[in-house]
């Protein structure tokens, strides 16, 4: 997950160059009007979005012939509607493209942003708990038997050797950090690069199990359909590559990523800045990467495998048919 220097300036330097005042993205194919694209991205303003923020302010989207403007939907909703033909693309995670194809919804997911799966277990250090073994007889709280944190959290008891039924399943919707800190639950599944931010600043001391200390998964990335990709596969290069501009820019500057933040979350001014900054570099060492945007078959893989173990897919899916990094090469 450490990426190296040179690749990282590499990659700036070059997206730099193409981003540059005399040069645009592509200048020989940038439409001389902009597609308008409202891009849903699954949870609500957050600094956490960063990259997007980035690219949108910097006008990297405009200069690769896109009008963007964002949506907060559900992420489900969002894959949905790409599926149909109604939206060109979406923000979503590996697991929504494979249960959306298994639906018949012809998803493909084009850009990796995370390279790793960001969920993890936090738990009180108090209670002991700093493996997945430890988790076995507790009590542990997630948003509801669905999405990432769900999934996350089972991948992690069976790359452990565990099943479900080894702990106690709590739904506690969107509240695992107060859950937590009021001792309701001995554990809860969270994104690491969030819940265990907020607990450590409100001063309690914790342990973080990370699913991707002990499995690769897939997880968020910018997903099209399979029509844009056949008809129109220079939209999808200059979307993704636009995309990859200001991601490389909020990983090699942080602090310039979270001031144009503020323009796009509402209260982020108000909100503690050193810990809205420790959220969003905790957030940075998840989407470094050699090569920014590219997909690992084998998370593909894996993901799959956990999908099929809890019963959410019938069928297996072709992998190759899920992804692709020709976008991103």
């Amino acid at each position: 997950m450490k990426i190296r220097i040179t690749a990282l300036l590499l990659i700036v330097l070059l997206l730099t160059a193409c981003g540059s005042s005399d040069t645009s993205l592509t200048d020989s194919t940038t439409p001389d009007t902009l597609m308008e694209v409202m891009l849903p991205l699954g949870y609500i303003p957050n600094v956490q979005f960063a990259p997007l923020y980035v690219t949108l302010d910097k006008g990297y989207f405009a200069e690769a012939g896109f009008d963007v403007s964002f949506d907060y939907r559900a992420e489900t909703d969002g894959v949905a509607l790409v599926g149909q033909g109604e939206l060109p693309f979406a923000i979503a995670s590996g697991e929504q493209v494979l249960l959306a194809r298994e639906q018949g919804l012809p998803v493909v997911y084009v850009m990796a942003w995370y390279q790793d799966f960001p969920v993890g277990v936090v738990a009180k250090a108090e209670s002991g708990i700093q493996e997945p073994a430890d988790l076995a007889g507790k009590k542990v709280g997630l948003p509801g038997l669905y999405g990432a944190n769900y999934i996350g959290l089972v991948a992690l008891l069976r790359a452990s050797g565990m099943q479900e039924s080894d702990i106690t399943l709590d739904s506690v919707g969107y509240n695992q950090a107060e859950v937590l800190a009021t001792d309701q639950d001995d554990a809860v599944s969270i994104y690491v690069t969030n819940e265990p931010i907020q607990l450590r600043n409100q001063g309690y001391d914790i342990n973080v199990i990370p699913v991707a200390d002990y499995v690769h998964l897939t997880a968020n990335g910018v997903v099209t359909n399979e029509d844009l990709i056949a008809n129109e596969p220079e939209t999808v290069r200059r979307f993704v590559q636009a995309f990859q501009h200001g991601l490389a820019d909020t990983i090699a500057n942080p602090e310039e990523a979270y001031q144009i933040s503020l323009k796009y979350v509402e209260n982020l001014a108000e909100a503690d800045k050193d810990v809205q900054m420790a959220v969003l570099e905790a957030s940075v060492e998840y989407w470094k990467a050699d090569l920014l945007g590219h997909s690992n078959a084998e998370a593909w893989e894996n993901m799959q495998a956990v999908l099929m173990q809890m019963n959410m897919l019938t069928n297996e899916q072709p992998i190759e048919d899920a992804f692709t990094n020709q976008f991103v090469e």
